[in-house]
């Protein structure tokens, strides 16, 4: 069966933001049920990485807007340390560790982040693995993020190096967010890989 996603974009050219407002709609639409069982699935895929299969610092995300969540991959207690991000000056992003339990404080987007000092969080360039939101994506690995422009300058410094390298980016998302092709702008940082509750798409 057709994704539906792929067609978002195929019978016009439609902007970033246009699109980003169509595919947040259907993400927020999906039922409860299906989202827990997306969210089960995602984690038995990304279970399956060799990157998470040891000790490292993989960085997610506290899932809002109808994104698909991580919960599941932590779960029982994975091998690497899970960070979560922190918005830092510049509107860059800084990653803390977090368990279940742990202190969160809500940012000024209302998105709860640990808890933790910034002398003790850890810098972008500190991780191994960076499990990335995603509005849409393309099979290129290219991104349509939030709008906000956080990851795309916290992890600029990975266009001037030979891909993979270290974090690598692994977009996560539903399968319906996929589309034909998106627009790349020169700021755009591309993904690694993406992962879907049925798909691992290696695009580098």
């Amino acid at each position: 069966m057709e994704n539906p996603g792929l067609a978002v974009n195929r019978d016009a050219e439609l902007s970033r933001d246009r699109l980003r407002t169509l595919l947040r709609k259907r993400r927020l639409a999906v039922p409860a049920g299906e989202r827990m069982a997306a969210a089960e699935a995602l984690a038995h895929r990304l279970r399956q990485l060799p990157e998470l299969n040891g000790p490292a610092y993989v960085a997610g995300y506290w899932a809002v807007q109808g994104e698909i969540s991580l919960h599941a991959v932590l779960s029982p207690r994975p091998p690497f340390v899970y960070c979560l991000p922190c918005l830092a000056p510049g509107k860059h992003l800084r990653f803390a560790a977090w368990r279940f339990g742990d202190a969160l404080v809500q940012n000024r987007y209302g998105i709860p982040e640990p808890e933790l000092e910034p002398a003790l969080q850890r810098s972008q360039n500190a991780l191994d693995v960076v499990l990335v939101p995603l509005v849409g994506f393309d099979a290129r690995g290219h991104r349509l993020g939030a709008g906000g422009g956080y990851y795309d300058r916290s992890f600029a410094f990975l266009k001037a190096v030979e891909r993979p390298a270290r974090p690598r980016l692994i977009g996560v998302a539903y399968d319906f967010q996929e589309v034909e092709a998106l627009q790349v702008e020169a700021w755009d940082v591309a993904m690694d890989a993406v992962v879907t509750p049925t798909r691992t798409l290696l695009c580098r």
